[in-house]
């Protein structure tokens, strides 16, 4: 893996270079403002009930994580209206999936909430360092690639059982859930994940009362507090799976689509972001990844030039959903358990499979990858520092103790007559 360079002047429009198709393989011409909805849409639906659990494994409130998920909705919009009036590109940005992943996977974190809001608050510096410093970069693809998708598949896979063991305890809760996913998954994938968060949230409504009261959109205000453990067990992982997993590949989508995308002003836009939003709960934003070619592909119109609208669309639909945000969070927290656990399992299955088969594709690094998902899974807890940081540890020493030096060619015997 290898950071993106930064161009030397920006990049209004798009490159030249072949356009490819969205990367579902189907062309679906919706024109560039519908497209920019689609986008907001399925990105949000996709998993902000993963966003949602994160927060809440960290400590907050119902309140608090419904703010957390109204502020990530804001600062992407805001980042986004920054950079497509800059260059006029459809470029657009997304919360930290991988990265509410590693929050969720967690047992929470000494210091509480407040520690958390700490932690997110040096993410966010460290992803605007990156920009100001290219060496920084230059750290984190150091980091073999394969460890670091091992990282994130041992964080998910937890996460991923929760279907599994769910179906066996509310079926018929469930079941529902996991049929609505299959049958979209074989007609129509983009909508597979929104469909089962749908049904997940219609079950909920017809079997829970949710409160009047916790349907306002509010932002709750969180003064943040540091320490060493939630630094090395938060701030760390989470700033190294934002990039690897989400900044770097989102990168790489939009240039398939004949985009370059002005690297270091990105992360200065989203590390700025992510600092400013902690205190009211926003873990992280950063690059949009596979919904980015949902407003950059052909799906955004035929017309290369025109689908930064695609991206004007988005954010403003992003700024909408941000005032649902605390009725989603309602209907989460009076969900019976295991029905909404069950959806975010479904949502990250594919990131799961995605994770494994780029962790273990190199034979000569498998087994420090397979050792390194077995540590992120285990989800053990040492001197209070979570398991992501434990697992690129073991990755990298096993990495370092089975190298091997390369063969020295050998000279033919020479023997006496």
């Amino acid at each position: 893996m290898t950071a993106p360079e930064e161009p030397s002047t920006p990049v209004e429009g798009p490159v030249e270079g072949p356009v490819e198709g969205p990367v579902d393989g189907q062309v679906e011409g919706h024109g560039p403002v519908l497209a920019g909805i689609i986008t907001a849409v399925v990105g949000f639906s996709s998993s902000f009930v993963v966003v949602l659990a994160g927060l809440t494994a960290m400590g907050a409130s119902a309140e608090q994580a419904a703010s957390g998920l109204a502020t990530l909705c804001v600062t992407q919009a805001l980042g986004m209206a920054w950079l497509v009036w800059r260059h006029r590109i459809p470029v657009t940005l997304a919360w930290s999936t991988p990265g509410a992943a590693l929050l969720a996977s967690m047992a929470g974190v000494a210091g509480g909430w407040s520690a958390a809001i700490g932690a997110f608050v040096v993410t966010g510096l460290l992803i605007l360092l990156t920009a100001l410093v290219p060496g920084l970069g230059d750290l984190v693809a150091a980091i073999p690639h394969s460890l670091a998708r091992a990282m994130l598949a041992g964080v998910l896979l937890p996460l991923c059982l929760a279907p599994v063991l769910a179906v066996v305890d509310a079926p018929r809760q469930v079941a529902p859930i996991i049929l609505t996913w299959l049958v979209l998954l074989r007609l129509a994938p983009r909508w597979a994940v929104p469909g089962a968060l749908a049904v997940a949230l219609g079950t909920v409504l017809l079997t829970a009362h949710v409160p009047a009261s916790a349907l306002a959109p509010s932002l709750t205000w969180t003064t943040p507090t540091w320490s060493l453990s939630a630094l090395v067990g938060i701030a760390l992982p989470l700033y190294v799976v934002t990039m690897a997993s989400q900044n770097v590949p989102g990168v790489a989508v939009m240039a398939g689509f004949g985009y370059r995308v002005p690297w270091r002003e990105s992360l200065a836009v989203t590390g700025i972001g992510t600092t400013l939003g902690a205190p009211t709960g926003g873990h992280a934003i950063n690059l949009a990844a596979i919904s980015a070619a949902l407003a950059a592909g052909p799906a955004a119109g035929a017309d290369p030039k025109r689908r930064w609208l695609a991206a004007v669309s988005a954010l403003a639909s992003y700024l909408v959903l941000a005032v649902g945000s605390s009725a989603l969070a309602a209907m989460v927290v009076a969900a019976e358990d295991g029905v909404m656990q069950a959806a975010a399992g479904l949502a990250l299955l594919g990131t799961l499979g995605a994770a494994l088969a780029e962790a273990l594709a190199d034979p000569s690094e498998r087994e420090a990858a397979a050792a390194t998902l077995v540590v992120a899974a285990s989800g053990v807890t040492v001197l209070g520092i979570g398991a992501a940081f434990w697992a690129l540890v073991v990755g990298l020493l096993l990495r370092a103790f089975l190298a091997r030096p390369p063969l020295r060619p050998t000279s033919p015997r020479t023997s006496s007559t």
